[in-house]
C-alpha cells in the first residue's frame, strides 16, 4: 500500500505533484482541526503544516507511521522537535524559501514609516494635503540594529548594503558573520547607537516578550521599530507605552500576539485599536513571507530538504 501524506494548510502545487511522482497518496485539508487531525494522524507517513496546528506529543504518539513533518516556511515553535526526533521521526522547514520576501517587507515597512508614505497616503484619502508635516527622514547614513541573525536577519541585511548604513547585528548563538558595514554587536550597543532596530527571532521561551518594558527604556534614540518575526517575541502593551513615551519613534509589525481579531479580549481590541490608529504605526497581517515567488520556493525547499 502507498504511504499516504497530509497537507495541513495552502501549499504550491508543486508539492503535492512531487509528492505523488514520488509514490504518496496525498491528502489536502488545509481547514482539518488539532482534534480531527488527532483521529486520523495514525494514517500518515508524512505531515505538511504552517503556523495553524500544534504538534505535541500527544499528537506524535498516535502518528505511528509517521516519518516526517514538513513545515513549510520558519519557525518550528508549535512543534515539539525534540520529542519527535526520538521517536525517528524528521522534522525540516525551508526559512530559506521565504527569507527575501520578508527581508523586502522589513525594508518596504521601515521606508514606508521613515518617509511618512502610508500616513500620508491615509491623509490623501481623508482630503487632507499635508507637506511640511510628513518631512521624511532618509534611511542613509543611519544605524540599523538586527536582533537575530539567521535567515531573515542576514537577508535584511544584504538588502541594506545599497543604502550606506552601518548595521549592528546581536545574535546570542551566531557569532563570526561580522564583514563591512555589517558588525557584530552587544544588545546594550544595540540599544545606544541604532536608528532602527529590527527583530528577527523565533518565538521560545527565551524569547517571548522579549520587547518588553525594560527593553524599550534602554533604547537611547527612539529608532524605528520592526518585527516581521513572531508576535508573541514583542509584549504588545509594551509596544503602547514606547510609542506614549517617545522611546520608538515609529512601529512596523507584520505579526501580532494574537492574530485573530475574531478572538479578541477586550483589552486585545483596545491596543489594536490604539496602534493601527496611530500614523507612526504601521501594521501588516503576516504576509511578509507570503510573496508568490516564496509561496512555490518553500515548497521546493522543503521537497529538496526532504530528499523528494
Amino acid at each position: 500500500m502507498k504511504p499516504r501524506v497530509i497537507i495541513t494548510a495552502r501549499a504550491h502545487p508543486v508539492l503535492q505533484q512531487r509528492l505523488e511522482e514520488k509514490g504518496f497518496i496525498v491528502d489536502v485539508d488545509m481547514a482539518i482541526s488539532s482534534a480531527e487531525l488527532a483521529d486520523k494522524i495514525s494514517e500518515y507517513a508524512g505531515i505538511i503544516v504552517t503556523t495553524r496546528l500544534k504538534i505535541g506529543r500527544d499528537l506524535l504518539d498516535r502518528a505511528v507511521k509517521l516519518q516526517w513533518i514538513g513545515r513549510l516556511g520558519s519557525g518550528m515553535e508549535l512543534i515539539d522537535t525534540n520529542y519527535a526526533l526520538s521517536k525517528g521521526i524528521r522534522c525540516e522547514s525551508s526559512p530559506e524559501g521565504n527569507r527575501l520576501a520578508v527581508a523586502e517587507h522589513a525594508l518596504g515597512m521601515l521606508l514606508s514609516l521613515m518617509h511618512r508614505i502610508h500616513s500620508s497616503n491615509q491623509e490623501l484619502r481623508e482630503g487632507k494635503w499635508i507637506r511640511e508635516a510628513n518631512t521624511g527622514t532618509e534611511l542613509s547614513g543611519k544605524t540599523v540594529g538586527i536582533i537575530g541573525f539567521g535567515n531573515t536577519g542576514s537577508s535584511f541585511a544584504r538588502l541594506l548594503s545599497s543604502f550606506g548604513v552601518t548595521v549592528l547585528a546581536s545574535d546570542k548563538y551566531k557569532h563570526g558573520f561580522a564583514k563591512g558595514y555589517v558588525r557584530e554587536a552587544t544588545p546594550d550597543q544595540l540599544a545606544r547607537y541604532c536608528d532602527v532596530i529590527s527583530l528577527h527571532l523565533p518565538l521560545t521561551e527565551e524569547t517571548r516578550h522579549f520587547a518588553n518594558d525594560d527593553f524599550f527604556s534602554t533604547l537611547e534614540r527612539s529608532p524605528v521599530f520592526l518585527n516581521t518575526s513572531r508576535g508573541g517575541v514583542a509584549d504588545t502593551t509594551s509596544l503602547i507605552h514606547a510609542l506614549d513615551k517617545g522611546l520608538v519613534c515609529g512601529i512596523g509589525l507584520d505579526v501580532l500576539e494574537n492574530e485573530s481579531p475574531s478572538d479578541f479580549s477586550e483589552k486585545e481590541a483596545h491596543e489594536f485599536e490604539r496602534l493601527v490608529n496611530d500614523p507612526r504605526v504601521l501594521i501588516t497581517p503576516h504576509i511578509a513571507g507570503y510573496s508568490h515567488e516564496a509561496f512555490e520556493l518553500m515548497a521546493r525547499v522543503l521537497l529538496d530538504k526532504l530528499g523528494l
